[in-house]
C-alpha cells in the first residue's frame, strides 16, 4: 500500500535565497587575486575589526566577492593567525562535501567559464554530469572545492515526491539503526521505499521502479525493448520494471555515466541487489520466508 507524502505549506516567514556563504582563509593576496582577478568576482565589501571579544579572538578581515543573482562569497583572514590541523585541506570524500556551487543558465556558459578556467591556469579536477546537473569543479588557493553549474531541468513535484519517499525511507532505516539493527549502506533504503509502492504481488519477480523523468528514462527504454521483462506505470509518478527470475542492466549499454548510474535505483527495488559495480547490477527477487 501506498504511504502518505507529507506536504509543507509554507505559512510563516521565508528564505529570499542565499546572502553568502563563508570560510577562513590564511592566504590573503592569493585568495583576493584567485577570485577578483582569475574568476572576475567583484570585490564588494570589506570589514576590519579587533577580535570579537574573547580574548584569544584574533583580530581579522571579512571581506566579500559578488557571485551573481545578488550572492556573495565571503572569507574571514584572522590576522597572526596559523591554519589548524583539523582544517587542513583533503581529498577525503567527507571533507570535500562542504563545498561552494555556482549557478550558470546553460551548457554553452558552462563551457565559457571551463574555458576561462583553464586559461587562467587553474587545474581543472573534473567535469560530470549527475541527473539534472552538470558541473566543473576546481580549487580555491586554500584547497577549497569549487563547483560551477548549469541544471538540466526544472524539480517538479515528482521529484518532491519522490524525495519525501527517499528521507522518510532513509529516517525510518537511521531509527532502526539507533535500535541496533544495521544501516551500513543504501539497499535497505531502496528496499523499504520499493514496499511502500505498488509492487507486483508476484513470487519470483524483481522489480526497479523508475521515476519517470529524462536521466532514467534508458532504464525503462532497455526494459521495454529486451523482449524479457515487463513495464508497468504505477501511477505515483513511477514506471515498474519487474524481471522473472531477475533483472540486468550494464552502464555502457544504457549510456550512463557513473555519477547516475550509482543512482539507478534510487527510486526503490523490490529484491536483492546480487552485483553492483561500475558496469553491471543484477537484482534477484526476495528470497521468501
Amino acid at each position: 500500500m501506498n504511504q502518505p507524502i507529507h506536504s509543507y505549506q509554507l505559512t510563516g516567514p521565508v528564505l529570499r535565497g542565499v546572502h553568502h556563504t563563508a570560510r577562513p582563509t590564511w592566504k590573503l593576496e592569493e585568495t583576493v587575486h584567485f577570485y577578483r582577478d582569475l574568476l572576475g568576482l567583484p570585490l564588494v565589501h570589506a570589514i576590519s575589526a579587533r577580535g570579537w571579544g574573547p580574548v584569544d579572538h584574533a583580530d581579522f578581515l571579512h571581506f566579500f566577492f559578488d557571485s551573481g543573482n545578488g550572492s556573495t562569497i565571503a572569507f574571514f583572514y584572522y590576522i597572526g593567525t596559523e591554519r589548524p590541523e583539523r582544517l587542513a585541506p583533503s581529498d577525503h570524500y567527507q571533507v570535500r562535501a562542504t563545498h561552494t556551487a555556482w549557478q550558470v543558465t546553460d551548457a554553452a556558459e558552462l563551457a565559457a567559464w571551463r574555458a576561462r578556467v583553464e586559461q587562467a591556469g587553474i587545474e581543472l579536477r573534473y567535469q560530470v554530469r549527475h541527473e539534472v546537473i552538470e558541473s566543473i569543479y576546481f580549487n580555491d588557493p586554500n584547497g577549497y572545492p569549487i563547483e560551477i553549474t548549469y541544471q538540466t531541468r526544472p524539480f517538479d513535484t515528482m521529484d518532491a515526491a519522490d524525495a519525501a519517499r527517499t528521507i522518510e525511507a532513509a529516517i525510518d532505516m537511521e531509527r532502526r539503526g539507533a535500535a541496533g539493527e544495521p544501516f551500513a549502506s543504501i539497499e535497505p533504503v531502496w528496499q523499504c521505499k520499493g514496499r511502500r509502492l505498488e509492487v507486483s504481488g508476484e513470487a519470483g519477480v524483481a522489480s526497479v521502479f523508475v521515476l519517470d523523468v529524462p536521466e532514467f528514462r534508458p532504464l525503462v527504454d532497455a526494459a521495454r525493448g529486451s523482449g524479457i521483462y515487463r513495464t508497468t506505470t504505477t501511477g505515483d509518478g513511477y514506471i515498474r520494471i519487474d524481471g522473472n527470475p531477475g533483472i540486468t542492466f550494464t552502464r555502457k549499454a544504457l549510456g550512463f555515466k557513473p555519477a547516475v548510474w550509482y543512482g539507478a535505483l534510487t527510486g526503490g527495488l523490490a529484491g536483492r541487489i546480487e552485483q553492483f559495480d561500475t558496469d553491471r547490477l543484477v537484482i534477484s527477487p526476495m528470497v521468501q520466508q
